[in-house]
């Protein structure tokens, strides 16, 4: 009898564990729960993540508004500019003598062309309008997605330039669809261009560095997209490993537990 009391005395023994917890205590934490603790933090995760309140809905709804915002004001400048100076000078230089800019080197003299650029094409007049219109169509529609303020401005210059090219071929002689581009940039050794020209050069080579960069027009970048897929995959294989391993550590610990109990009531 004596030695039966002693047993139940025992600290550690189930009597003695069940009498010092109280009732209102939480449930005792799972082997699996343990498992999973463990693989969360072998990956780096805490173990208990609070989820914030969600961004609102309507904040890249602005920014995208305000980027196209940028790509029109950037276009209409452009255009307005072009056709600006495209008015100037036909009023005062065609039928006059070249106005030397820089020596021999810049002139301004007007030239209509029918084609593209050193007069190549002056029977595709055509073409070249179908082609500016494709163009203006393509930017409107990534202008949808548009979130990057550098693309806002290169998209606004190749939009402003083919809508100030395009212009010259719908209302300008001889006749719609197959008006003449005013030329009056004269570079020697060059081609004899306009602004509208200058601003979809200016905007192609923008589109160009911003590609080599990695950027989109959405604001996100090709080595983002390119390292979703591997870190992801990477992730799972860790939790993969971890899983296993702690519920295999788990157990040796809830079976080291048990064991004194065991011995004690042997």
């Amino acid at each position: 009898m004596a030695a039966a009391e002693r047993i139940i005395s025992t600290p550690g023994s189930p009597k003695t564990r069940d009498d010092s917890v109280p009732t209102t205590a939480a449930p005792a934490q799972t082997p699996t729960d343990a498992a999973q603790d463990t693989a969360r933090a072998v990956e780096g995760a805490p173990v208990a993540e609070s989820t914030g309140p969600a961004p609102a809905a309507g904040a890249t709804g602005i920014a995208r508004r305000r980027r196209i915002g940028v790509l029109l004001v950037v276009a209409l400048l452009a255009y307005l500019v072009d056709l600006g100076s495209k008015l100037l000078v036909v009023a005062r230089l065609e039928g006059h003598s070249p106005i030397a800019v820089i020596g021999d080197v810049v002139t301004l003299q007007v030239i209509r062309n029918g084609g593209a650029a050193f007069g190549m094409g002056q029977a595709m007049t055509i073409v070249f309008t179908m082609i500016a219109t494709a163009v203006i169509v393509v930017i409107w529609r990534i202008a949808r997605r548009l979130y990057s303020l550098p693309w806002a401005i290169a998209l606004g210059m190749l939009l402003g330039g083919a809508l100030g090219n395009l212009t010259d071929r719908l209302f300008r002689s001889p006749e719609v669809f197959r008006g003449h581009v005013v030329d009056f940039i004269s570079v020697q050794h060059f081609a004899v261009f306009n602004l509208a020209d200058s601003a979809i050069v200016c905007g192609g080579i923008l589109v160009v560095l911003l590609s080599f960069r990695g950027s989109n027009p959405d604001g996100s970048t090709h080595q983002a997209a390119a390292k979703v897929g591997p870190e992801t995959g990477d992730d799972a294989g860790a939790g993969a490993t971890a899983g296993p391993a702690a519920d295999d550590g788990a157990a040796a610990r809830t079976g080291d537990a048990a064991e004194p109990g065991r011995k004690d009531g042997a």
